[in-house]
């Protein structure tokens, strides 16, 4: 396990992103590394685009806003053992406030805000629109990094095949400002108009006889309303691409030994390097225990041998009892070993990527002292579950 490596992820990053299918400790995850970072003496935050209540459960919260709130020092640091100037906050993504937000920055006058605000298809497309949660999640944490004043900023993904679309937001939005159709509806003078109209007026019929002209005079209306703020929203979606690409920007990666979550994991792994990104870190999560270095079918052999001993009746019992044994450790060390065959296409994949692990723990992550012992396991060699392959591993 590279515990130096993961312990640089929150020491030297700025921004990291966690990614990984559901059920696989992801959000946990991400509040421990928040919660390391704090105890290091960063200026930690914590934030989840995730619209389910995960992350304010892990931290024993009852709500989390779309603004960083900060958790008490005694709440995550009883012992007083945090560096100076450690400070841990969490928040979870409003979409519909952060998009209001924005549309506030880049209106020229309140009028032209209040014109797009009380816009019905505004209204509709700034929480429900495909794409916009990702996009909004992107503003947030470009917000975030120049203004919120954090060492450290740990995002929690959706759990789903679709949390890294936040990575293809920027883009898409440079693609609808650079639409052909879109910058025909922009264009502002009585002459441009009637060049639309050849342009776009079939388009604009035949959406109206699916939605209706009402819905179609508010789109119009909207994007009129929007006439001058394209160049504020073009600029800033270019410097989140400049910040998903700084060396600052860590991607860890949250699986666990299970087959299909392998799997998942893969595909965020290469989704990520589609982008010309790394994965920095992998964590996978409740891993079984490899007691020892032999096989378990070397184990099983010996626990046949025992039995097929010729031992006096006295005996007999006895010899029972140490081939069970043999047998129970066999069975352990045998799931051990095909989580770790699962575990190998992915970490071939992520390539010198900083691994670390979490054994199998008897209990839920519901509190503080719940996230510290998972940080111990995660950031001590108390974490390493052994050897990937008897002998193989550093």
């Amino acid at each position: 396990m590279s515990i130096r490596e993961l312990a640089e992820v929150v020491e030297q990053g700025h921004v990291v992103v966690c990614c990984g299918s559901g059920g696989v400790g992801k959000t946990t995850s991400a509040a421990v590394l928040a919660m390391e970072g704090a105890r290091r003496g960063r200026r930690a935050l914590v934030v989840t685009i995730d619209p389910a209540k995960r992350l304010a459960s892990a931290l024993g919260l009852d709500e989390l806003s779309n603004e960083p709130r900060e958790i008490a020092t005694d709440r995550w640091d009883p012992k007083g053992e945090r560096r100076s100037g450690g400070a841990l906050s969490a928040m979870m993504l409003d979409t519909k406030s952060t998009f209001d937000g924005l549309v506030t920055r880049y209106a020229s006058s309140p009028e032209q805000t209040r014109r797009i605000l009380e816009n019905s298809f505004y209204r509709n497309i700034s929480s429900a629109l495909s794409g916009t949660q990702e996009y909004m999640a992107m503003e947030k944490l470009h917000e975030l990094h120049e203004e919120g004043g954090f060492d450290l900023i740990v995002v929690d993904t959706p759990p789903s095949r679709h949390a890294l679309d936040f990575l293809d937001a920027p883009q898409r939005l440079l693609r609808l400002l650079d639409n052909r159709i879109f910058r025909l509806l922009m264009v502002p003078t009585r002459t441009g108009l009637r060049i639309a109209g050849a342009a776009v007026q079939a388009f604009l019929r035949t959406i109206s006889r699916v939605v209706g002209s009402e819905v179609v005079n508010d789109i119009v209306a909207f994007f009129r309303a929007f006439e001058g703020m394209e160049e504020g929203f073009r600029e800033r979606a270019k410097k989140v691409v400049q910040l998903l690409g700084e060396p600052e920007t860590r991607f860890v990666l949250i699986t666990s030994p299970r087959r299909d979550a392998v799997e998942e994991a893969r595909f965020f792994a290469e989704k990520i390097g589609d982008h010309h990104l790394a994965v920095d870190a992998l964590i996978v999560n409740r891993v079984h225990p490899r007691f020892g270095t032999e096989h378990s079918s070397g184990l099983r052999a010996r626990a046949q041998s025992l039995r097929d001993l010729r031992v006096g009746k006295e005996a007999v019992e006895a010899r029972e009892r140490l081939a069970a044994r043999y047998e129970n450790l066999a069975d352990f060390n045998e799931i051990a070993e095909l989580e770790r065959s699962h575990l190998e296409t992915v970490r071939v994949r992520v390539g010198s990527a900083a691994i670390a692990y979490v054994p199998y723990l008897a209990h839920d992550v519901y509190d503080f002292d719940a996230l510290a012992a998972v940080g111990q396991l995660l950031f001590s060699s108390a974490g390493d579950p052994g050897p990937l392959e008897a002998g193989a591993d550093e």
